[in-house]
Formats: C-alpha cells, structure tokens, sequence
C-alpha cells in the first residue's frame, strides 16, 4: 500500500496558511523532574476547533472540484473531527451533515452546530456513527469525509510533525495518542524524512487498544468492543492506509490505563494550567507512568492532541485523579452510638491534618448491633503516607477502619 510523502505534507501545510495556528511548544518542569528526560509539549489542544483535525479535514475539503462541493460532505466523529469538518466545510462554502455517536459530549455537538454543520446523532459509538455516516453519503451522493483514512488527511495531520521537526531541533522522541492512526501516521512521515533518527511512539488507551492486535496479525483487526472514557480514541478497528504507516514509521505502541490518563489530565491542570481531554492527555499518561521508559531519549515531544472535554467529566477526571494520587480519601468506620463520639473521631482526623469533607452516618440496613453507627468520611488528604498515618492512628484508637 502507497504511503504517503513529505511532498504531500509540505503541499498540506501550504494549503493550511492562514488557517490553523502553528501550535507552542512548551517546556513541563513538572513532567521533565519526574521522569527525568527533558519533556515538552505540543500544545494542538490550543489550535482552532480544540484539536489537531482540522489541519486533515481541510486538506481534504480544500481540494474537492466543483461538483463535488456541491453535493456537500458528511463525515462520522465523537466529537473532534465533528468540528473540524464542519468548521473547514463553512471555510470552504460546503455543506456538511455530521453523524455523532448519542454518547458524544454535549458541547461537542453544540460547537459542530456552532460551525454550521447539520448534526445527527446515531448510534451507541463512533463505529456505529461511522456506518451511518457512510449509508447517508451514498444514499446522498455526498463525499465522505473519513476521519483518518485518506492520504489527504494524514497529510494534512502531518503538519504537526513538520512544525516540530522545525520547533525543536534537538528532538529525540515524539509520543503520540492513537486511535485511528491518522494523526501518527502524518507525523511519523514528517518525522522520519526530516528527521530519520528520532523515535516515534502510539500510544493508545488499554479499553481500545486495536493497533496492538493489528499489528501482531499483519492485517486490520476489529475489537469486539471498546471500554474507555477518552472517547477520542475509542475506535474498534484502524484503517489499512494507517496500518500501514504504522507498521512502515511507528517504533513502538504502547497502551495505558484510564487511571492513568486521569492522572496526566490532572497533572495538566493543576501543574501546567492546561486543559486536555482525555483522549489529548494518553501520551504524557504514558510517559508518566513509565509506560515508554524503555529507550526514552530527551528531549521528549508529547502532543496533547485536543482540549474538548466536557465540564462535567472533567470534574469527575479530576476528581478520580485526586483519588490516584492519594489526595482523596473515603473510609468508612464503626462508633457507638452516644453523644461525643462522632466529635472525639472527627478531633482524630483533624489532629492529623485531614481536610473533612464530608460525613454520612449509617443506622439502618447495616449488620452492626442497635448501639453502634457506621460513619463514611470523605477526606482531602496530601498522598499515600498521609492516608497511611490517618488509617494508622484511627486503628490505633480501636476504630476498625476500611478504605
């Protein structure tokens, strides 16, 4: 299968002037102290539309002929490449119908209306949104769009790894998120024909780790399901074209947890004020957790890849990370049940510094005796040593405490 080239990504980014933001580059002290390799970000979470898709998405649209643009384009996304589309269809003057999963974030789909795209929603996933996708387009006439396997978007994903290539010349290793492959698939090219010694690394979610299993087979494999909160790589199956590139350009793909993911996006906001979605966040998840410490060489390039989370998960994110990092605590104790003794617990865990947030006593429907209370507090506590000698001196008191 005929990969793509540089000359495709040199003529894409072209094509891109003026559209999208050539994305900062930014040094993380607090990624670089930790894993102990001189770490920067590429910020494409701040590009037009909150992701890296529209460089794909226009390369394609922009060079659609006459005919074409006007029977309109339609494409499938969970949410990123929804808006990309959408915004470089109302830049070119082409109509766009959007299929989107009816599990897709809500300010997603309000932002791709936002771009004048008209919106359905179909399906349980992306995969399901992409069929439906494909069914109306032929039954319209309508050119479909696909969200990475085309070598018009590859190409035009590419630019990413043409503006690192320039914006770090000292780069060593790029790790990338995956889902489809579009996105590591232009940057591998740009990557290997600028700068053939650096390593490129995918990373993928472990709940939708399709490329793993692709890659053993030699051939296209399709997951029976996939189970992750980074709905922007949730994709059961890559596409051949992308398959390829990888097989050809990717040193190594590597998956990680959603735990581990919530502790990248946590890390983000709170060390590098930046707000990543999850699917944006798997790379530096990856490097955090050590998951490509094998052969890790400085400086580091992680691509956060896009920034459209929704608010509400993101608190949840947020608040699942706190509990990863041992700063969240919720134990549940048994007191007797009198007067005072809910006050001598509470002096006990304040005595060691634990922020209560919250307490909830339990009389009914438990198997303690008619003169005992079960008690669940909700802590802010400052890591795992702290939870540690909170747990100790609870124990100590004679309080049997389960967390």
């Amino acid at each position: 299968m005929e990969l793509i080239t540089a000359d495709d990504i040199a003529a894409a980014a072209k094509r891109l002037e003026g559209v999208i933001q050539h994305t900062p580059v930014e040094l993380s002290r607090a990624v670089s102290g930790a894993v102990g390799v001189e770490t920067r970000l590429k910020c494409e979470h701040l590009q037009r539309t909150g992701s890296f898709k529209i460089r794909g998405a226009y390369n394609r649209i922009v060079q659609l002929d006459d005919d074409e643009r006007r029977r309109g384009v339609v494409a499938a996304s969970a949410g990123n490449h929804a808006q990309g589309v959408a915004l470089s269809a109302q830049l070119a003057g082409v109509p766009a119908t959007i299929f989107m999963p009816t599990s897709a974030p809500l300010p997603k789909v309000e932002a791709t209306r936002g771009y004048g795209a008209r919106v359905v929603l179909e399906g349980e996933g992306f995969d399901d949104a992409l069929a439906a996708a494909q069914q109306w387009g032929q039954a319209h006439d309508a050119v479909f769009v696909h969200p990475f396997e085309h070598p018009d978007v590859i190409a035009g994903q590419g630019t990413v790894g043409l503006e690192l290539t320039e914006q770090m010349p000292d780069l060593r290793t790029v790790v990338v998120p995956m889902g489809g492959g579009g996105l590591i698939s232009g940057i591998a090219v740009a990557v290997k024909a600028w700068r053939p010694e650096v390593r490129v690394i995918g990373v993928q979610a472990a709940g939708a780790a399709a490329f793993p299993a692709a890659l053993a087979a030699g051939e296209v494999v399709a997951l029976d399901r996939v189970v992750t909160f980074a709905d922007g790589i949730a994709i059961k199956r890559p596409g051949a074209l992308t398959l390829a590139h990888v097989r050809a350009l990717v040193d190594d793909v590597v998956t990680v947890s959603d735990e581990a993911i919530a502790r990248a996006v946590l890390l983000l906001v709170e060390r590098a004020k930046q707000v990543v979605e999850p699917s944006g966040a798997a790379g530096l998840a990856a490097v955090l957790d050590e998951r490509v410490k094998a052969g890790l060489e400085g400086p580091v390039a992680v691509v956060l890849c896009g920034g459209n989370v929704d608010p509400l998960l993101l608190g949840r994110i947020i608040s699942s990370g706190l509990y990863e990092e041992g700063r969240y605590l919720v134990l549940h104790t048994v007191l007797a049940d009198r007067p005072g003794a809910l006050s001598q617990l509470l002096q006990l865990v304040a005595g060691e510094g634990a922020n209560i947030l919250a307490v909830e006593h339990h009389r009914l429907g438990t198997r303690l005796g008619i003169l005992e209370v079960e008690v669940e507090l909700e802590l802010e506590t400052r890591g795992p040593d702290h939870i540690a000698a909170v747990l100790s001196c609870l124990r100590a008191a004679g309080y049997p405490t389960t967390a």
